[in-house]
């Protein structure tokens, strides 16, 4: 679908994230037994919250009574107390006691906002939307990430750009010569496309064309660890609001990984975006290969992020200085992606003005 066909559209770097879906939002290492985890998502701050058994909760991260956050309070037993004045919540955000209250005082304050919570596959996610809708809403399939024949990797960065920056990255195979430093030159064939309200996948192939590539680079494509020489051929999908990447080499037709990630916007304009990813390798025959292997892999990768973060950055910056979205695109799959996260995203917000100080009304 071209854009230049179908009129003016609304900029996508002013559409929101739609929060009717489950969203990571930590990690689950970062949630300890006991200990609270200030959260976010989309200018929401979330307190998180591990119990003494073991389970993980999340409530709006602010005290009903001075406001103060959440995120600063003390874990005891299955309750969380806020710092200032002790007052004692339940995971469902109902205020369990309040240590001094008197007889015949006002009505407290219920509580406050409590948010659905899964923890799979090592992270904690939320549902920042309609809570009736949690439980009907689709959650990610990953079966490899448990498998005895896989290994995974997480990721956990903070991107200083609008979440649709990322779609179009990596969903954009053309950009290769930006990774020439680690990937050596790779032309990338695009073998075919489809697309449909809520989704658009790509296949490409990867043609090695000579230079110099990281270590790590050939030990996670088709080159593997005993050192073939095939080429690639990738699939990406992005289906509303997670994107996938599955790596599948010529030469034996098996998956070598595949990589799951979801971009959570941080802050309520939406310019900053916290991308979570599970890399999840096939081992290889060799026993113990791949945990040699393993230190290689993650430089690798690590590269490869860091050089796209630096290019999706400074798409951010050129819009913010320009005020608005000048890009010309004139690859029909970017057009395409770009449609999907008009259609299902939301109208950000505009963020509510600062109350004045009482001595200057």
């Amino acid at each position: 679908m071209s854009e230049a066909l179908t009129g003016p559209t609304p900029d996508l770097r002013r559409v929101g994230i739609a929060p009717d879906h489950w969203y990571p939002v930590a990690t689950s290492r970062q949630v300890r037994r006991g200990r609270t985890f200030a959260a976010v998502f989309a200018g929401q701050r979330i307190a998180l919250y591990r119990t003494g058994s073991g389970t993980v909760h999340a409530l709006e991260d602010r005290c009903a009574h001075r406001q103060v956050p959440l995120s600063m309070g003390v874990v005891e037993g299955e309750i969380l107390r806020c710092c200032y004045h002790a007052w004692a919540y339940r995971g469902d955000g109902r205020i369990s006691q309040i240590p001094y209250l008197p007889k015949g005082c006002e009505r407290p304050p219920r509580g406050v906002r409590s948010y659905p919570v899964r923890e799979e596959y090592g992270l904690v996610f939320v549902f920042p939307g309609d809570p009736a809708l949690a439980g009907a809403a689709p959650f990610p399939h990953l079966p490899e990430h448990h498998a005895a024949t896989h290994r995974t990797m997480t990721f956990s960065r903070t991107v200083r750009c609008h979440y649709s920056f990322m779609h179009e990255n990596l969903l954009d195979m053309n950009h290769q010569f930006l990774h020439r430093s680690v990937l050596g030159m790779i032309r990338p064939e695009l073998l075919g496309y489809d697309s449909g309200p809520r989704h658009v996948e790509a296949r490409y192939r990867f043609v090695p064309a000579g230079g110099r590539k990281d270590r790590g680079a050939g030990l996670l494509s088709a080159e593997g660890i005993g050192g073939r020489n095939s080429a690639d051929v990738i699939t990406i999908r992005t289906e509303y609001p997670y994107q996938t990447l599955r790596d599948v080499p010529e030469s034996t037709g098996l998956p070598a990984f595949s990589l799951w990630a979801a971009y959570v916007p941080e802050d309520a304009e939406q310019r900053v975006n916290h991308a979570y990813g599970l890399l999840m390798i096939a081992k290889p025959a060799l026993p113990g290969a791949l945990h040699l292997a393993w230190p290689l892999i993650r430089r690798f990768t690590e590269r490869v992020f860091a050089q796209d973060r630096t290019a999706v950055e400074a798409e951010q910056r050129a819009w913010d200085e320009q005020g608005g979205d000048r890009n010309h695109e004139v690859f029909p799959l970017i057009l395409d992606v770009r449609e999907v996260l008009r259609r299902n995203g939301v109208p950000i917000e505009p963020a509510a003005p600062a109350a004045r100080p009482e001595h200057a009304r």
